[in-house]
């Protein structure tokens, strides 16, 4: 009885060996200046400056526009790589196939945030730019 059910048993297990699906990939490092964290945490007339320091840490730079206000830029670059290899074999009755893929990806991305302060030290006014390359 139990040689019986090898066969099925086995071929489940060939099955399901060729349904594993290859791993995602990375495409963008995480960061706490992205555009949805902008998006989320900057609010004009709300958010404070330490707030603003909280969520994305102290500016690249920061000046004093023509009426005095303070204006903080943020500039962050990010590079990933990721290179990847996978091999798989699967036989159904006499018919087989083996396949290898490998792959290497690279991309570099740029995102600009600049943030004007009111006299209280709230935003008035923010600007995001990301650029990819």
């Amino acid at each position: 009885m139990h040689i019986r059910k090898l066969p099925l048993i086995l071929g489940v297990v060939m099955t399901l060996g060729a349904c594993v699906a290859p791993p995602e990939p990375v495409t963008q490092r995480n960061s706490q200046l992205t555009q949805g964290n902008v998006q989320m945490n900057l609010i004009v007339g709300q958010t404070t400056k330490a707030q603003v320091l909280e969520h994305f840490g102290a500016p690249n730079i920061t000046t004093r526009d023509g009426a005095e206000r303070e204006v903080w830029t943020y500039q962050r670059a990010a590079q990933v790589s990721q290179s990847s290899s996978q091999s798989g074999y699967w036989t159904i009755i006499l018919a087989g196939q083996n396949s290898r893929s490998s792959g290497f990806e690279s991309s570099s991305s740029m995102i600009t945030l600049i943030i004007k302060f009111d006299q209280n030290d709230v935003v008035s006014d923010f600007r995001s730019r990301t650029s990819k390359f």
